[in-house]
Order: C-alpha cells, then sequence, then structure tokens
C-alpha cells in the first residue's frame, strides 16, 4: 500500500465535474485541485497524493488529446474508471431570478451544449476558462443579470442559487476518467467481473502491422472497445496506439492475444487491468 497521503488529485478549479467524479468515487479521500494535467499527475508520481483523477475522453466533445501524449511519458498505472454524466446547472447569486439574466459564462464547450437553451432565455453566452471557474467570479462579482453554467457542486462550494437543472439541451453527455496510481494493482480475476485491459504500443514499421498486430484479438474472440493513435516519439518510426481490449491477463485467450500483439510491436506497455465500469453494461447495444 503507498505511503502517499490519502489525496487524489484532479485538473481544474474546485467545483468541477472532475472534482464532482473524485467525491463521489473516493468520498474518503481528499480532493487536490491543479492547474494542469501534468501537476495533477506529478503529484502521484512524486508521493504527493495516492491517486489522480484524469478525464480521457468525452461523449459528446470527443478525446482529451493532452492526456495521449502524457500517459507515454508516465510511469503511473490505470487501476480503475469511471463514467460522469455531466449535468450543467444554470447558477445565479441566491435570490436572483432567470428572468433578471442577461449574460451567462462558461466553457465554451458546456455554452455550446446548453446553445439551445440559451437562446431560449435570450441570454448572451460568454465564454470563460473553465465552468466552476466562472461560478467562482460570479460568486467574487455578484451580478443578479449575469449566471454561470456548472456543476451542482460548483453551486454547493460558491453558494449559488441554481436556477435551472438539466440545463444541457441533449441528454447522455458523459465523461470517462481514468483512476491513476503510482502502484500497478492489477486485481486478481474472478470469474464473474468483467475487466477492462488498457495496452500502449508502438506497431514495426512494415506492411500491415496493425492488422497482424491486433489480428489475435479477433482470432482468440477479444472484443476490443478502443483503439486510439497517439503521436509518438517519431513520425516515420511506426505508429503508436491506445488499446482497450475486455479481459484479464490471466485468461489463456487473452495471453494468447498478448502474445501475437507483442510479435508485430516493438514496443508494448500494459498501462493497467481494471473492473469495468458499470456504465459500460448499462449502455451496451443489444443484440440484433
Amino acid at each position: 500500500m503507498s505511503a502517499a497521503p490519502n489525496i487524489i488529485a484532479f485538473q481544474g478549479v474546485e467545483g468541477a465535474y472532475s472534482h464532482l467524479s473524485c467525491r463521489r468515487v473516493f468520498p474518503e479521500m481528499e480532493a487536490f485541485a491543479c492547474e494542469t494535467f501534468v501537476e495533477a499527475m506529478l503529484m502521484v508520481d512524486q508521493g504527493k497524493a495516492r491517486l489522480a483523477m484524469i478525464p480521457l475522453e468525452n461523449s459528446t466533445a470527443g478525446r482529451v488529446e493532452e492526456i495521449y501524449r502524457l500517459m507515454p511519458k508516465s510511469e503511473l498505472h490505470i487501476i480503475g474508471e469511471h463514467f460522469e454524466p455531466v449535468n450543467h446547472c444554470l447558477l445565479g447569486i441566491r435570490g436572483t431570478t432567470v428572468e433578471q439574466l442577461k449574460t451567462v459564462s462558461s466553457h465554451p464547450q458546456a455554452l455550446a451544449q446548453c446553445d439551445g437553451h440559451i437562446k431560449q432565455l435570450g441570454i448572451e453566452p460568454i465564454a470563460a476558462f473553465d465552468t466552476a471557474g466562472s461560478a467562482y467570479e460570479l460568486a467574487q462579482n455578484p451580478d443578479n443579470t449575469h449566471g454561470a453554467i456548472a456543476s451542482s457542486l460548483a453551486a454547493e462550494l460558491y453558494d449559488l442559487e441554481i436556477l435551472q437543472d438539466n440545463f444541457q439541451d441533449v441528454t447522455g453527455n458523459t465523461t470517462r476518467f481514468l483512476i491513476l496510481s503510482s502502484e500497478q494493482g492489477i486485481p486478481e480475476r474472478k470469474a464473474e467481473v468483467s475487466y477492462i485491459t488498457s495496452l500502449m504500443f508502438t506497431v514495426r514499421n512494415i506492411p500491415a502491422a496493425l492488422y497482424k498486430a491486433l489480428g489475435g484479438f479477433a482470432t482468440n474472440g477479444i472484443n476490443m472497445v478502443k483503439l486510439e493513435s497517439y503521436m509518438g516519439n517519431g513520425l516515420t518510426k511506426g505508429a503508436s496506439f491506445h488499446l482497450d481490449v475486455e479481459g484479464h491477463p490471466d485468461d489463456r485467450m487473452m495471453q494468447y492475444a498478448l502474445q501475437e500483439l507483442a510479435f508485430f510491436t516493438k514496443e508494448m506497455r500494459n498501462l493497467g487491468t481494471y473492473e469495468a465500469h458499470e456504465f459500460r453494461a448499462q449502455n451496451r447495444p443489444l443484440p440484433e
């Protein structure tokens, strides 16, 4: 067990959705806000925090490109995942009514996701650095003609009033977070538990290398749930990839697939094996 303090680091301002995820998954831990992803990951690497909660992708905005650049340089391990539904709230200072609002600020993505409701209310959107930061600025500079779009946690922390809940135009917007640790911690395989194994690899610079490298998963019945390319250390030395598959390294078929993957790659690393979040089962497509 790590001797690091019982802290989980996240990037952003207190009240951000990353902070909300920390509180939801690890309510017993102290959540620590960092300015950058690098700072949050370094806190774990240097033993100043036990874990980090890092967003990898969003169902609306897509992948967080920076994380794919950082992970190859890091020695941290993925020990879990969390899917957090994004519930945007329209916030105002205490006593404000929706009819009083003339402007609203938030991160550009949040503004875009609430564009229909913003136009319906006839208020002017103003882009800010992040969602929780806009809530903080509103609390520091009270104005009953100005609102913010942020999480319910931001409303709680900055003593703001939730004027409208579920303010986003489309429901189902979800962010997937990775839980990072300096310790590997691959769980013991249990037959009744579903696992995700995350891999990072660079293919050899030969024709059809990716096709051959991934063929072992198909022939051994291993389901691939995510494949992302990312920029490696060189532009002409072979492509690099992040791969998520369903399975545990102790599964016999997984072992065969990993052997084949290793044969056609020049670098391969298991980033972590962890229990699949219940969100996956709830949102699995029905068989045709």
